[in-house]
């Protein structure tokens, strides 16, 4: 049996989720698409892919029969209007999946570790940044224990919204809080960049690690696994070259503000992410990735259920 889900926000991220949904996935079922602007393509769309619709926010939504069949709901959103979602949607009940930087709930990569919160009420998918560094600091945590990672997100001005703009700061926090907590690294930086570029460029990621005394073919052996762990659900996502290692001794030491000298391992990773576009263009991969994450996170949580 199909699991039945609902998506809040009709939106870019909404709209994109829903196609997947409808078009891709062979265990999850649309029951309705929530916004607040009447007039949005999203809605407009899922009425004429007969998925119902409510156009009076959360509100309507618990109103409507489909909400007693929904199993888990999609908040794509802003973080502000999460927390009241979060609240009712928790009272009845629902398994919520945050694409919002709201991050009441774990942070969920779903290569690295979806097993350990398959029971959580509320599930956050960290941000666009995260979701496409934390698997490379993991892939490199899992050979040897990294104290520092730094990643920079480079996106096309075109493919941040008025959204993604107002939460930069929450962005940032929220992306250096996910590549400690779920990629491993005892200390996390992140850094975005909105590229103005015409035509538009794919997502672009460059993730350094600093890491203890290891082989290093071993390190690149493992990144390269979970590249193609992740491609499983984001086709786009590619290694742009092969990871770049180098060896620090004592002699030459790095030395890095507010983290001090290091000797070890530095592995350079970098990545590229063109989307799907089933609704959104191909460049916007930083938003394809979320919304292929969060469709991954619900398989799990539905094929849980279902054993």
């Amino acid at each position: 049996m199909m699991a039945k889900v609902a998506i809040i926000g009709s939106g870019n991220i909404g709209t994109d989720l829903m196609m997947k949904v409808l078009r891709t996935s062979k265990v999850l079922q649309m029951a309705a698409l929530v916004g607040i602007e009447p007039e949005s393509d999203g809605l407009a769309r899922a009425r004429g892919m007969g998925v119902a619709t409510a156009d009076g926010g959360i509100d309507e939504f618990v109103k409507m029969p489909q909400f007693k069949e929904v199993r888990i709901v999609f908040d794509a959103t802003s973080a502000k209007s999460h927390r009241r979602h979060d609240e009712v949607l928790r009272a009845h009940g629902k398994q919520v999946i945050d694409l919002t930087p709201a991050a009441i709930g774990p942070y969920v990569v779903p290569v690295v570790n979806i097993e350990e919160h398959l029971d959580a009420p509320n599930l956050s998918m960290v941000s666009c940044g995260g979701q496409a560094t934390i698997p490379m600091v993991a892939a490199v945590h899992r050979v040897a224990k990294v104290h520092y990672a730094e990643i920079v997100a480079t996106i096309a001005s075109k493919s941040a919204g008025p959204g993604t703009r107002a939460n930069i700061d929450e962005f940032t926090r929220t992306t250096a809080r996910g590549i400690e907590v779920v990629g491993g690294a005892a200390r996390g930086k992140a850094i975005i960049v909105l590229n103005p570029a015409e035509p538009p460029m794919i997502m672009r990621n460059t993730i350094f690690c600093l890491s203890e005394e290891a082989d290093e073919s071993a390190i690149a052996g493992s990144v390269e696994r979970m590249a193609a762990e992740v491609q499983g659900y984001v086709p786009g996502y590619r290694l742009k070259q092969q990871v770049q290692t180098e060896r620090i001794g004592p002699a030459r030491p790095l030395r890095i503000p507010g983290f001090g000298e290091f000797t070890g391992i530095k592995s350079a990773i970098f990545l590229e992410i063109e989307g799907a576009a089933h609704y959104l263009p191909a460049y916007a991969g930083n938003l394809d990735i979320m919304t292929s994450a969060a469709l991954r996170t619900a398989e799990r949580l539905a094929a849980a259920t279902a054993n």
